[in-house]
């Protein structure tokens, strides 16, 4: 993108959005420019059209889009702009495939501080250079104040699955073993502990992180996972149930084996939640065959992003799909699907 001079310029520590930062005027140019471009530098973006061309690596192409609406914008562990890279980036990651390139659409409510929207861009920037999957496209749009929300993202992730490589959440087979990476609710916990003002002895953070180093390792030494997913709107048993109906399968799981903070319990105890419906954003659930799974295990607990891993349970024949749990007491529940939205806005 050719540099353009200006009279003048944003006023990043006083100034607002307005209107024509959304008219594809010359203010909408600078906003681009000296906001977007300035942070999220690199060769293609810079070259400042309404698409990016890219050379194609051989294999399966990988696409997702996620959009992201999370109140509030700023949280433990993260924001909205570092969210909206690893959300993306690990839907791609979840097939097995190597991450390459993002595209981000903003949508700016009128009056949002320039200040925030800086402070966004930079952790968007930060997380996409340290995932290494650079953002190389992307679309503003500018509504109404009253009209939105201060600021809504919408990225879209591509990457490639290599050869060998078959992981879909149809594959889970009665026998296979189930693992996750680490504990489960760390996310929406540290949601709504900032949305309800809530402190504790220990601030609880966000887990959100791209996991597609650690995928990559996994992949590596076991190419035939079976499924990969992470647990995020829903948390740990609504996507459970959902790759259940996906495989025509049932499900047993351990309660005692599922990892939970002391920290995070005691919260969801506070707020009324049950934590395996807690949303996460940087935690996978793999499952495999049982002569894979200690290897798989292994790997896992020997990469940083999955050092508390642990098999939960079993994949078994089930033609009801049920998700049976035993419980730390020595009994048995049912863990259904999450009946309404337990926790709205975590992503």
């Amino acid at each position: 993108m050719n540099k353009k001079r200006y009279t003048s310029r944003l006023d990043i520590k006083n100034g607002t959005v307005d209107m024509t930062h959304g008219s594809g005027g010359r203010a909408m140019a600078q906003l681009i420019e000296e906001l977007f471009v300035s942070n999220l530098d690199n060769e293609l973006l810079r070259q400042g059209n309404d698409q990016a061309a890219f050379d194609v690596a051989k294999g399966r192409m990988v696409m997702s889009v996620d959009g992201h609406v999370i109140s509030p914008l700023f949280f433990p562990g993260g924001d909205i702009g570092s969210l909206s890279v690893h959300g993306t980036v690990n839907d791609v990651a979840m097939s097995g495939a190597k991450p390459l390139y993002l595209s981000a659409g903003f949508i700016l409510e009128e009056g949002f501080p320039l200040a925030d929207l800086k402070r966004i861009v930079e952790s968007m920037a930060a997380a996409a250079n340290l995932a290494g999957v650079p953002v190389i496209t992307g679309d503003t749009k500018v509504v109404e104040k009253g009209k939105g929300d201060g600021v809504f993202i919408t990225t879209t992730g591509i990457g490639v699955v290599p050869e060998g490589v078959n992981i879909s959440g149809d594959r889970a087979r009665p026998g296979d073993r189930i693992i996750v990476s680490g504990s489960m609710g760390d996310h929406g916990v540290a949601i709504m502990s900032k949305r309800e003002n809530l402190t504790f002895e220990t601030t609880i953070e966000s887990d959100s992180q791209a996991l597609h180093d650690l995928i990559a390792e996994m992949v590596q030494a076991v190419p035939d996972i079976h499924c990969l997913r992470d647990p995020t709107r829903g948390g740990l048993a609504s996507t459970l149930n959902e790759m259940a109906q996906q495989s025509n399968v049932g499900m047993r799981l351990r309660e005692e084996d599922i990892p939970v903070k002391p920290e995070v319990h005691a919260a969801c105890e506070l707020l009324g939640l049950d934590p395996l419906y807690v949303a996460n954003e940087g935690k996978l659930i793999a499952i495999c065959s049982a002569d894979d799974a200690d290897k798989l295990l292994a790997v896992m607990r020997a990469h940083p992003k999955g050092a508390d891993a642990s098999i939960i349970g079993d994949v078994i024949e089930d033609e009801h799909n049920f998700i049976q749990m035993e419980t730390s007491f020595g009994g048995s529940r049912i863990v259904d699907w999450l009946a309404g939205e337990q926790l709205p806005r975590i992503c």
